[in-house]
C-alpha cells in the first residue's frame, strides 16, 4: 500500500507541475499551446437533484474537483479546506460553486453523496457521471483516476488531487493543489473572484 501511495503522489507532484507551468505561461503572456483544460458537461447533482450544466454556469467563476466519498484523507480534507474559504471570503463567494464530481460512481450513488456532503458548505454541489461521462469528462480536464485493489478484496481510487478554477467566461483560470497553504488558496480564491 505504501507503493501505491508514492506513485500516486508522484501523479499528483507531476500533474501539479504540468498546470503550474501552463497557468505561468498563461500568466506571463507568454503563448500556450493547444493544451485546453476544462469542457462542457451535464451531469446528474447529488444534493440539487436534476442536472447541472456547464452552460447555465455562464457569468460565475465555478471549481471542479474530481474525487469520491471513501476518500480517506485528500478529498474530505481538500473539502473541509474550501468550506473553510468560503467562511473566510464571506459575501465576495456567494456565486462561486464547487463541482465535486465522483470518480466511483459505483459506490456514490446521488443519495450517498448527498449525504457525504452534508458534512460541508451547501455550495458545494456532488456530481455523478455515468462511466463513460467519467472517462470524458476526466480526459477533458487532463485527470486521472484509477481503481487500485486493496488486500481486503475492496478497492481505493487513485485521482488528481486538485481543484480546477474557472473564470466567469467558463475558461481554465488555475488550480489549488492539495495542501496548498490557506493565503495560497485564499489569494487564488480572491483573485478569481474579483475578475
Amino acid at each position: 500500500m505504501r507503493a501505491v501511495r508514492f506513485a500516486l503522489w508522484g501523479m499528483v507532484a507531476v500533474f501539479a507541475a504540468i498546470l503550474g507551468f501552463l497557468f505561468w505561461q498563461s500568466s506571463t503572456g507568454t503563448q500556450v499551446s493547444t493544451v485546453q483544460i476544462g469542457g462542457p458537461f451535464k451531469l446528474a447533482a447529488a444534493r440539487g437533484g436534476g442536472v447541472v450544466d456547464s452552460a447555465a454556469l455562464a457569468g460565475k467563476p465555478f471549481g471542479v474537483f474530481f474525487g469520491f466519498t471513501h476518500c480517506p484523507e485528500v478529498c474530505p480534507t481538500s473539502l473541509m479546506d474550501m468550506t473553510s474559504a468560503y467562511e473566510k471570503l464571506g459575501d465576495s463567494a456567494k456565486d462561486f460553486r464547487l463541482f465535486f464530481v465522483t470518480v466511483d460512481p459505483a459506490r456514490d450513488t446521488a443519495d450517498f453523496l448527498k449525504d457525504y456532503l452534508e458534512n460541508f458548505d451547501p455550495r458545494i454541489e456532488g456530481l455523478v457521471p455515468t462511466e463513460e461521462e467519467l472517462r470524458k469528462l476526466a480526459a477533458e480536464f487532463r485527470a486521472i483516476y484509477e481503481k487500485v485493489p486493496t488486500s481486503d478484496g475492496s478497492y481505493t481510487m487513485n485521482h488528481t488531487a486538485s481543484i480546477f478554477l474557472f473564470d466567469k467566461a467558463g475558461q481554465f483560470a488555475g488550480t489549488i493543489a492539495y495542501g496548498e497553504a490557506e493565503e495560497m488558496r485564499l489569494g487564488k480564491l480572491r483573485r478569481l473572484l474579483a475578475q
